[in-house]
């Protein structure tokens, strides 16, 4: 067994949370370094809150895109009726759907569902 040392428990939760805050500063800092090279995109606060309000993803990305249903249509080759169900009645496309829905917004399969 290797040596040993003792400290006190408040000591221990001190070095607990600093490693914990470490971690998150690493983080920032790991997302930071991606904004410069294009490879994440940063969303206003609204539509993120949105999205996390509960409100469909589709929905948000789209507008936040600045495209009609029609429009979103159109570019994906996805019926308008089938984003209206998606968007108002909580419908989940197909696979296939969702991933002409998201090559149409530029997103993540994952971002939409």
């Amino acid at each position: 067994m290797g040596e040993m040392i003792t400290i006190p428990m408040e000591e221990y939760r001190q070095l607990q949370v600093a490693s914990a805050d470490l971690a998150d500063l690493r983080a920032y800092d790991q997302a930071l370094a991606t904004l410069p090279a294009g490879d994440d995109e940063q969303v206003p606060s609204e539509f993120a809150d949105r999205i996390l309000a509960g409100e469909s993803p589709l929905r948000v990305w789209r507008e936040y895109r600045g495209l009609t249903r029609s429009a979103l249509a159109a570019a994906s080759c996805v019926n308008r009726v089938q984003i209206i169900n998606i968007e108002d009645n909580g419908k989940t496309g197909s696979v296939e759907t969702v991933k002409k829905l998201a090559d149409a917004l530029n997103v993540l399969v994952d971002d939409l569902v």
